[in-house]
């Protein structure tokens, strides 16, 4: 079953900024942008596995995301709201690497709330699943210079770390996107984190 996520925002580049790196991080995802709350009603408001909403549009309509609050992530700019006390935040004004391991921990909440206050639910494919086909494994070595990538060493430095050539490294990095199709330090990100290679606080 394909996930699908909708954000509602009246902002359009916080709608598309957040929709190409949750297409990135999320590749099987269904990514669906609404304007208004209106526009989600019109469509199929409750298929969605998450919703991700302004703080403006949240509070306009608090009943509705309350009752699916384990799936409902609010928007805000960085600053404490006190309102949002005990609600999933995600402070779309940080960097795109701290964006992706935030919206893991809040898949992480997502999927404990639902765990510990729902009947468990037939076996399927994760809401939040990243795209890793089989067979695209990774060696020991490639996990190791993944990990220094997402620690933010440059080429120089994970050659040093590792008593390898720079070029080496880049085969190595080369090796890494064919094998998983990430690009971005992000998407390497959540794939590690996901996989069990880093924690995502020591990131």
């Amino acid at each position: 079953m394909t996930p699908e996520i909708a954000i509602i925002d009246f902002n359009t580049l916080s709608c598309l900024g957040l929709q190409n790196l949750l297409e990135e991080i999320i590749p099987t995802a269904v990514i669906r942008s609404f304007r208004s709350f209106g526009e989600l009603m019109d469509d199929t408001p409750d298929m969605y596995v998450h919703y991700f909403i302004s703080s403006q549009i949240y509070f306009e309509h608090t009943a509705f995301f309350l009752e699916r609050k384990p799936k409902t992530i609010v928007l805000v700019n960085g600053e404490t709201v006190p309102q949002l006390s005990g609600m999933p935040t995600l402070n779309i004004y940080q960097d795109e690497q701290n964006l992706a391991k935030n919206i893991l921990q809040l898949r992480q909440y997502g999927n404990q709330y639902r765990q510990n206050h729902e009947k468990p639910a037939p076996a399927r494919h994760s809401d939040m699943a990243v795209n890793t086909a089989a067979g695209h494994d990774l060696s020991a070595r490639e996990i190791e210079v993944l990990v220094l990538i997402i620690k933010g060493l440059i080429n120089k430095e994970i050659a040093d770390k590792l008593n390898i050539s720079q070029t080496t490294v880049i085969s190595h990095r080369k090796n890494i996107t064919e094998k998983l199709g990430i690009k971005s330090v992000s998407g390497l990100t959540i794939y590690a984190v996901m996989h069990g290679y880093v924690e995502a606080d020591r990131i």
